[in-house]
């Protein structure tokens, strides 16, 4: 799995996100990336190989592994981790279309028409939307690969022990996990790292809301003020003279 390409991308993210989207990104690589790539895939390492039961019929051995492993924690938290960034690519497209929107604006009209955009990364308009719809998708995949691990391993215990009666096994029998105090300490620790992910994008989409409905009251207190009666002549879509430049709303 290349994380480099990962770590590039949130990078260019990163600077159109808030103060929350800020520590999100720091919990994700220091808690969860480093912690995935440094430890997790050694934890996991001899998942099978060590996962012994005591008996000497053919096939048992695999089958009751499969029935309390059918999906390796390795690979789920894997498919979390990218499907919980990508989507901050959609942010960092939609920025590129503003780019581009902007570029073409201005080799049509010239250097001294009004701008499309004050500052393409601010979020405004559909970009905020964007963002937004970004935070509230990671919050959900996280909650499903929570909620995904409880329900397939029936908690975030790993006992020593677990009976096992699957065909072809001859009749019930022991096996026994690798390491289950150290998986138990991991999974419970990657648990609790999402749901601190999921709490600071929750704060962070109150902050983005909160923010938005304090301009718009502002803008409606400022509308119904009496100096918000003077008439201003406004300036044209698209002068090529001195007059002083202001970016288009849309």
């Amino acid at each position: 799995m290349n994380w480099a390409f990962l770590q590039s991308l949130l990078s260019g993210v990163n600077k159109y996100s808030t103060a929350f989207g800020r520590v999100w990104l720091s919990v994700v690589f220091l808690f969860r990336v480093m912690v995935f790539v440094v430890a997790a895939e050694n934890v996991w390492g001899d998942e099978q190989k060590d996962f012994t039961c005591n008996t000497a019929q053919p096939g048992c051995h695999n089958v009751c592994y499969d029935h309390f492993f059918p999906v390796s924690h390795v690979r789920l938290w894997a498919l979390q981790l990218i499907f919980v960034t990508c989507p901050s690519l959609l942010v960092v497209m939609h920025v590129a279309y503003r780019d581009e929107r902007e570029r073409k604006h201005t080799l049509k009209y010239g250097e001294g028409c009004q701008k499309i955009y004050m500052n393409t990364g601010k979020k405004r308009g559909g970009l905020w939307w964007t963002y937004v719809l970004t935070l509230v998708f990671k919050m959900a995949v996280d909650a499903i690969f929570v909620y995904l691990i409880y329900h397939i391993y029936e908690g975030y215990n790993f006992p020593s022990l677990i009976k096992c009666e699957q065909k072809p096994c001859p009749n019930k029998v022991d096996c026994f996990i690798a390491r289950p105090t150290e998986k138990r300490i991991f999974t419970i620790f990657m648990v609790v790292t999402s749901l601190a992910c999921i709490l600071l994008s929750f704060l962070e989409i109150l902050y983005l809301v909160g923010k938005r409905c304090k301009e718009v009251f502002t803008r409606i207190m400022h509308k119904n003020s009496p100096s918000s009666t003077i008439q201003t002549q406004p300036l044209p879509h698209c002068a090529h003279t001195t007059a002083v430049l202001m970016p288009l709303r849309s």
